[in-house]
């Protein structure tokens, strides 16, 4: 049996581009966005900044708040119906309505 190939921004050409109306320097509100405990945020990950990203299977889930980790968030998001716990930079965070 062989061994997977690729890595985990495989098959993410659509998902991480961006409109050409976007490309360019990251906002600096969200780079700098403070959250919380027990709010609530979507996982919408920003294409150009690689550090603190999750895996793309959990792009658009919603999830709450749990704790702060360094500049970086834990995330409590339900993966079907096993909860699990994501830790992501507030980049990648966008508040839920």
């Amino acid at each position: 049996m062989g061994s997977r190939k690729g890595t985990t921004r495989r098959k993410t050409r659509k998902l991480m581009s961006k409109h050409f109306r976007n490309k360019g320097k990251i906002s600096v509100t969200s780079f700098l966005a403070t959250y919380n405990k027990g709010d609530r945020v979507v996982i919408k990950p920003e294409p150009a900044y690689q550090k603190g990203i999750c895996h793309l299977r959990f792009y658009g889930h919603q999830g709450i708040i749990k704790s702060k980790k360094g500049n970086c968030y834990v995330v409590q998001i339900k993966d079907k119906n096993k909860p699990k716990e994501v830790i992501v930079h507030p980049v990648h965070l966008k508040t839920s309505k």
